[in-house]
């Protein structure tokens, strides 16, 4: 699909740069713009046609949906699949898991919605189908959808809201559901497309930087580290290799799409598929910076809680994962 790419990436580090094909720094620029172009056309071409399907599917309706119905357990399943459909890192998804609670939506389904979102959506789906065909990213998406559903479960059951902040709390007692009008859903598509073209824009100026660093970052190890140089501790033959690897992950962050260069590249190097997924889920799903905002409305008791359920679940997927592929 991609083999023009790469003749162009070939063409501009061998004819065009003049170097070297066994060097370290031609593998690893060669890396760099051929995948550069890849995920950055993937990337532009998926979240496009994601601001199309969201314009006609609004999160204050979904919102509501949740909150004013009784799904008898599938509300749980619903916010993980909403989850899919928003472009949000682990910190944007905070201010929108503050809208669920406001909107009287039980804390463990505003849990399901706030594992998935940053591991699993559109970008992360397409950059996904990219870098590691349709099977296994089939394999992720519905293992995170029901990381996040399980894990949602999991902390409704445990009875947590006391350990939400008092401001949370008040929020709750007195929350009052909001009937919203949807005037977007009887506009035309040529006056959607300025506000689909400018959603795509704000979510590509937030995504590309992390997505450029990724691979540059993917590059490096790409060209510089030599094979085999994961596998004395992450390869599958070790029992501790996905604990590990999703320990080493959490003070990392970046979004899906960043890190998945540097996935790509950890499984070419040698580390199970399973094993640089839970490094992945890791990054993206427990991230320093989400739990710093995640204070606001939450105790430490809390957020330890739901990073200890969520880090078991990542766990047992990378296990899985291993075990599958």
């Amino acid at each position: 699909m991609f083999d023009w790419l790469q003749k162009i990436a070939d063409w501009l580090v061998f004819d065009v740069f003049t170097l070297d094909s066994k060097s370290h720094l031609a593998e690893a620029l060669n890396f760099f713009i051929y995948d550069s172009v890849k995920i950055l056309l993937l990337l532009f071409l998926i979240v496009f046609l994601m601001g199309i399907i969201n314009s006609y599917f609004p999160v204050e309706r979904v919102r509501n949906y949740l909150s004013s119905r009784k799904l008898y357990g599938f509300e749980y399943l619903s916010a993980s699949l909403f989850g899919v459909v928003t472009p949000f890192c682990s910190c944007s998804s905070v201010p929108l898991f503050i809208g669920f609670v406001k909107g009287g939506i039980p804390l463990g389904v505003t849990f399901s919605f706030l594992v998935t979102s940053p591991l699993v959506n559109e970008v992360a789906i397409g950059l996904f189908i990219g870098l590691f065909g349709l099977k296994t990213t089939i394999i992720y998406v519905i293992s995170g959808v029901l990381l996040g559903t399980i894990s949602g479960i999991i902390l409704q059951q445990l009875k947590l809201e006391k350990y939400l902040t008092p401001w949370v709390q008040k929020v709750l007692e007195n929350s009052e559901r909001e009937q919203n009008n949807f005037v977007q859903g009887e506009q035309k598509f040529n006056k959607r497309l300025p506000i689909i073209w400018n959603e795509v824009l704000k979510i590509l100026r937030g995504v590309v930087p992390y997505v450029i660093i990724g691979i540059g970052v993917g590059a490096l190890m790409h060209g510089y580290i030599p094979d085999g140089f994961f596998e004395e501790y992450l390869s599958k033959d070790n029992l501790f290799a996905v604990p590990l690897a999703t320990i080493l992950a959490v003070p990392m962050y970046s979004s899906a799409s960043g890190i998945l260069p540097v996935v790509q590249v950890l499984v070419s190097k040698g580390v199970s598929i399973g094993t640089a997924i839970a490094f992945m889920m890791g990054v993206v799903g427990l991230s320093l910076p989400e739990a710093m905002l995640l204070k606001k409305v939450m105790s430490l008791k809390l957020i330890g809680i739901f990073f200890g359920v969520v880090t078991l679940c990542i766990i047992i997927s990378g296990y899985i994962f291993n075990l599958i592929l």
